[in-house]
């Protein structure tokens, strides 16, 4: 024990300990620097913002900074085919030479998709699912029914279309919904002396339906044609219809009263 004291006193042991110091920090020095060349630390440049430009706009600006890219596409209305409407990474995005970078791009042509099965679902689940297909809501309308807000049909174009036919993507979707009142019987209206448009503002506040439409005599002017007729009618024996029932009416370019 005495010797290995007087051993680490000694010029010997001082040199042989600076020497594997100094031989730990070279290594580690070395390592650091051999890193940072191998990675280019410091080295790379900003992504630039190519949204908004056409595909060979993009694809110029990003060639000449050296970067790689890929292409997808998708399908919007509302902007002009051709241009770039995404990209990842951002723009001012700072990354390494030869980067990716991912382009979305806007087609000329609308994809087509198959149309969900959303009946019977909610009214915020089926706009779920229809944005998860690329289909946007419409109109909303109400049946009577005792599910409310829960999906009864549904129209593209004003027709009905079922689960599994072809639609265009970014087509809007009308919706037919319950409005949880089921058979409730209101007030029949009277009709007579409206507007066609007239008579269709306060049915659908009623939650009644126009139903067949028949003309008296020549008519030359639809827009301004009255209600002469309707049925059912407000008499002393009816006074309440169930919710939903079709009024029939009949117009005529009599004055209006």
């Amino acid at each position: 024990m005495g010797n290995f004291t007087a051993y680490l006193k000694t010029r010997s042991f001082r040199n042989n300990l600076l020497g594997a110091i100094g031989t730990v920090v070279g290594l580690l020095l070395i390592a650091f620097f051999s890193l940072r060349f191998y990675t280019k630390h410091g080295e790379g440049l900003n992504v630039p913002e190519v949204k908004g430009l056409t595909v060979a706009q993009a694809v110029s600006k990003l060639e000449e900074l050296g970067l790689r890219y890929e292409l997808d596409s998708v399908y919007m209305m509302d902007k002009p085919p051709g241009i770039v409407t995404d990209q990842d990474p951002d723009a001012n995005t700072f990354v390494k030479a030869n980067r990716t970078i991912y382009l979305t791009i806007n087609t000329s042509q609308a994809p087509n998709v198959k149309f969900p099965d959303i009946e019977t679902k909610s009214l915020r689940e089926a706009q779920a699912i229809l944005e998860s297909y690329r289909l946007k809501l419409g109109d909303t309308t109400y049946k009577p029914d005792v599910a409310r807000d829960v999906v009864l049909g549904a129209l593209f174009g004003g027709q009905p279309i079922k689960a599994g036919e072809i639609l265009p993507t970014g087509s809007r979707v009308s919706l037919i919904l319950g409005d949880g009142r089921g058979n409730e019987d209101i007030e029949l209206p009277n009709l007579n002396g409206l507007t066609i448009d007239e008579a269709r503002f306060s049915l659908k506040g009623l939650m009644l339906s126009l139903g067949t439409i028949t003309y008296e005599g020549a008519i030359t002017d639809t827009a301004n044609a009255v209600i002469v007729s309707q049925y059912p009618a407000v008499a002393d024996t009816l006074t309440k219809v169930k919710i939903g029932t079709p009024i029939n009416i009949i117009l005529s370019n009599k004055p209006k009263q």
